[in-house]
């Protein structure tokens, strides 16, 4: 009887463990069906399928740099792209694609004048001239922002930022490299990474992954442990997977990121450079909703929260927690109930105030 009771539980644990090792996984990779619309140098814009009758405004998800586009759509029970399809949300996303050395020169004016405003004007084209709803996840949410406070006259509906910091001095992961810089300045820096062209993917891989180190060192007890468990393996695998795709940074893009977001902390400011001149957040006019993690390292809460003080002429700011890590605030198991929920009812408010 024994032996009976326990065979389900072995048969698990034996498949489990063969598929981690050498049987290509323990899920297959699942995304949620979409149509490429436009296809462009680093600004490839999706549309996924659905139902098509919408309701609300056509939403368009912006991911960061470097972090992989399928950041919004790990599988099926982490994808806020399928949530909001299935919401009823005509739902689209920009792909950057990867940076090679050609693309050393490409800088945040290129993401917020160039890229980012082309995207919205297709997807609003494609609806009449809707405004279109933006969400950003980290460094997307900053190119969101800026892009609505550079461009005003952009048929932009609302900003989402989730997990994007304002106030780097927050940042407690940031304060060696701003010790250093006080003496240093941007000089070390640009000698690195411009004879490579930017920063490698390998070494923002290992960057990302020292953020989760405690993760990283207890993996295989986590592994052990969770042996019978193919639901809890799967979600580590896509994890994985997505660190593995996690992309470079332009050499340009990433001096500015460490010059004026982490050493000058420009955002708390309330302004940003580039090469057309200053963008002041200041100028942004639409409503902004900013989603913070209570266990986010990268963009601690109070980080996230300054950005409440910056946008002065938006006729909303919102600012919400969630449970979850930079990534899992987006994509966790519990971002359904809590991230998912503030996009939801902000998203209704914006177009509510507007009808």
């Amino acid at each position: 009887m024994l032996d009976i009771a326990w065979s389900p539980t072995l048969n698990t644990v034996t498949r489990n463990a063969w598929r981690l090792s050498f049987g290509g996984g323990i899920a297959p990779v699942e995304r949620t069906p979409s149509s490429l619309i436009h296809e462009a140098p680093h600004q490839d814009l999706y549309r996924f399928d659905g139902d098509k009758s919408h309701t609300g405004r056509p939403v368009l998800l912006v991911p960061p740099l470097a972090g992989p586009a399928q950041c919004f759509d790990l599988r099926p029970r982490q994808s806020l792209a399928s949530h909001l399809v299935g919401t009823g949300k005509a739902t689209y996303l920009v792909d950057y694609g990867t940076m090679s050395f050609e693309d050393r020169d490409l800088g945040f004016e290129d993401w917020i004048e160039r890229i980012i405003p082309a995207s919205i004007d297709r997807v609003s084209r494609r609806h009449h001239g809707a405004p279109v709803d933006l969400i950003g996840w980290s460094l997307g949410g900053t190119m969101s922002l800026l892009t609505a406070a550079a461009l005003g006259d952009l048929p932009i509906g609302s900003v989402t930022a989730i997990g994007t910091p304002i106030d780097y001095e927050a940042v407690s992961l940031f304060a060696p490299l701003r010790a250093v810089g006080r003496f240093t300045g941007d000089s070390p820096l640009a000698f690195a990474t411009g004879p490579m062209g930017g920063l490698p993917a390998p070494l923002v891989q290992v960057g990302y992954r020292l953020t989760a180190l405690q993760r990283e060192l207890t993996k295989p007890w986590f592994i052990a442990k969770n042996l019978h468990d193919t639901e809890t393996l799967a979600r580590m695998e896509t994890i994985d997977r997505f660190m593995a795709d996690i992309a470079g940074y332009p050499a340009r893009f990433f001096h500015q990121v460490c010059t004026q977001l982490i050493l000058e902390n420009s955002l708390v400011e309330g302004s940003f450079q580039t090469r057309s001149g200053s963008v002041s957040l200041a100028d942004l006019t639409v409503p902004v909703l900013s989603i913070g993690g209570t266990e986010d390292v990268i963009a601690p809460i109070q980080s996230v929260r300054a950005v409440t003080d910056v946008l002065t002429s938006a006729p909303s700011v919102q600012f919400e927690t969630a449970p979850g890590s930079h990534l899992g605030l987006l994509a966790g198991v519990r971002a359904k109930g809590s991230t998912w929920a503030h996009i939801d009812r902000f998203l209704e408010e914006a177009v509510a105030r507007t009808a």
